[in-house]
């Protein structure tokens, strides 16, 4: 598995901050889904402005983590699961290899 480690550290580095994993909480797991909050209603529940808010999806946005669609005068984010994925296999197999372990890192719990 060929790991482009400049792409993997600005992922995690997005990855690195406390406020952008609640956010990462939050968010739901696809377009569709019927509990999605707007960035207001979103800022709101996690106590952020709607600017900070933004700020951190924008980063989020860039390194590939999330996705966005507006409608009208709302935008809606959710997660990216299959980059999700990508970023945990690639430090996965990064972390493996430099101990030397052969292990299966695309398997893990639902």
């Amino acid at each position: 598995m060929k790991v482009d480690e400049d792409i993997l550290a600005r992922q995690l580095w997005a990855l690195g901050d406390v406020v952008r994993l609640r956010i990462l909480r939050r968010l739901p797991r696809s377009p569709e889904c019927k509990s999605r909050n707007n960035v207001s209603q979103l800022a709101e529940d996690l106590g952020l402005s709607q600017p900070t808010l933004s700020h951190h999806l924008r980063i989020l946005r860039q390194v590939g983590l999330v996705s966005y669609k507006k409608m009208c005068r709302d935008v809606y984010y959710w997660i990216d699961e299959a980059a999700a994925a990508e970023v945990a296999d690639h430090l996965c197999h990064l972390v493996c290899q430099q101990i030397g372990k052969e292990v299966e890192c695309a398997q893990r719990d639902e």
